[in-house]
């Protein structure tokens, strides 16, 4: 075997460690992609092989900004504007109109656990913004965490291709998009008055304990918990459940599901849960 292919004892290895410490599972199935994934963080550290780079990640002795850029690497980072839309709509039609009417002039806060790179955020904080128009006595912020600091800072430059924002109405477009003055370019970015509203900060979901507020009214974490098994599932939800007030709102992805565990959640919709 070539010392720039990764072994099995050596993919043994680093699987058992970010699953251990980062609760995402790496089947033998993933071999190859971790392989291709992590020759750019050899070259990076001048190393020869991967028994070198597994030697010096797992050691005591290594830079704990390695394991960052590792999990950087490593981790999937897949969204989309208003992905699963029916959540924006359930936002838009229950959730703000009853924090509205229970708590006009306050502002609703909200916690986008697994942020990825901004677009989840984002089409928050535009469905928001639409509402607040209509309904002044209101503000809101958002909190994007990820595991992933390199993806995080693409998500707070805000900066996307013009083809990602296919899903956006062009009324929305017009409003929150600014265009490149040079018009080869086809990058766009979204307008300060909603960069503002958000704040970013990385965070493993498999701490402990979460550095963040403990009041907010609503939680998105969705499409992240599929990479958990389900005892890690149980344990994630019931400590972002401990930042979530009661009868906040808790939003799963499409493919996830609390049923067989024990969480302070109540269902209204499929992924979508009120904080008992």
């Amino acid at each position: 075997m070539s010392a720039k292919e990764l072994s099995n004892t050596d993919f043994d290895r680093l699987s058992k460690f970010i699953y251990t410490n980062y609760g995402i599972k790496m089947p033998p199935a993933k071999k190859i992609m971790l392989q291709a994934r992590l020759q750019t963080r050899l070259r990076a550290n001048n190393m020869g092989s991967f028994k070198e780079y597994c030697d010096y990640v797992l050691s005591n002795k290594s830079d704990t900004s390695e394991i960052v850029h590792m999990i950087d690497v490593v981790s999937t980072n897949k969204t989309d504007f208003f992905r699963e839309s029916a959540h924006f709509n359930f936002l838009e039609d229950i959730v703000l109109p009853e924090f509205y009417e229970k708590n006009a002039g306050d502002t609703i806060r909200i916690w986008s656990a697994a942020s990825s790179s901004g677009e989840e955020i984002y089409t928050i904080a535009m469905v928001v913004n639409e509402f607040i128009e209509k309904n002044k006595k209101m503000n809101f912020s958002i909190l994007g965490t990820d595991i992933s600091s390199r993806i995080l800072e693409k998500a707070a430059k805000a900066i996307y291709h013009i083809d990602r924002l296919a899903p956006v109405t062009l009324n929305l477009k017009r409003k929150y998009l600014l265009r490149n003055k040079n018009k080869e370019i086809k990058d766009v970015r979204i307008v300060p008055e909603l960069r503002k509203k958000t704040s970013f900060q990385r965070l493993n979901l498999m701490d402990t304990s979460y550095p963040v507020p403990k009041n907010f009214d609503v939680i998105f974490c969705r499409n992240v918990l599929i990479y958990f098994d389900r005892e890690t599932q149980e344990k994630v939800i019931n400590k972002l459940c401990m930042h979530l007030k009661p009868g906040g709102y808790f939003f799963l992805g499409h493919s996830e599901s609390i049923t067989g565990i024990e969480v302070p959640l109540k269902q209204l919709q499929p992924t979508v849960f009120k904080r008992i």
